[in-house]
């Protein structure tokens, strides 16, 4: 049985699992899934997940003491992330067991490697590839492609789960379709490298 406070909005995810605990005021945009055992709580501010964002299984969302958490579209928070009062861009993954705090801003396009700590007010450009404790700038790369590419692999499960399907990885069917995924988003950084 799902557990949200009342002010939740949800505004057509492809799936949010009934572990997910979700409090305070929290938008998640259409297409995201939110995976079991996500926990988020804002009892000031706001959390704001965007479009087709997916938040994995154990994924902990919290408000800062100065400003909400702001997920922008296509990300993917992996499992056992906590992601706490901070702003992450289009187009990023946070690497399990990885922590990006208060104040932060991480760019589009960027991944942060697993068990990495972002600290307090970090600003990360878009296109990185952050590592370590604290979190550091380890190499500059548009990361467009591969992470736009996770969060549609996620998107195709949600749409699953939500049909009651667990095994949609297991399929020909996907494997077509990620291929086809792969060749439209190397059409479109194609299209935006031109402009």
């Amino acid at each position: 049985m799902r557990k949200f406070g009342p002010l939740v909005q949800l505004d057509n995810p492809a799936f949010v699992h009934d572990t997910a605990e979700i409090y305070g005021k929290v938008s998640i945009a259409e297409g995201a899934s939110v995976w079991p055992r996500v926990v988020m709580r804002a009892e000031m501010y706001e959390i704001v997940v965007g479009p087709y964002t997916n938040l994995q299984d154990f994924v902990m969302l919290h408000v800062g003491d100065r400003q909400g958490t702001f997920i922008g579209a296509h990300c993917s928070i992996t499992h056992h992330a906590t992601v706490h009062g901070c702003t992450i861009g289009d187009n990023c993954l946070i690497g399990i067991n990885a922590t990006v705090m208060d104040s932060a801003v991480i760019g589009e396009n960027t991944i942060v490697a697993g068990h990495s700590i972002v600290t307090a007010g970090s600003q990360i450009p878009a296109n990185s590839i952050v590592a370590g404790v604290p979190g550091a700038v380890v190499k500059s790369r548009d990361n467009f492609i591969a992470n736009r590419l996770n969060a549609f692999i996620y998107h195709y499960n949600a749409l699953a789960y939500a049909r009651g399907e667990h095994r949609a990885w297991d399929s020909p069917a996907f494997e077509q379709a990620k291929a086809a995924e792969h060749a439209n988003l190397e059409a479109e950084l194609a299209a935006l490298e031109k402009l």
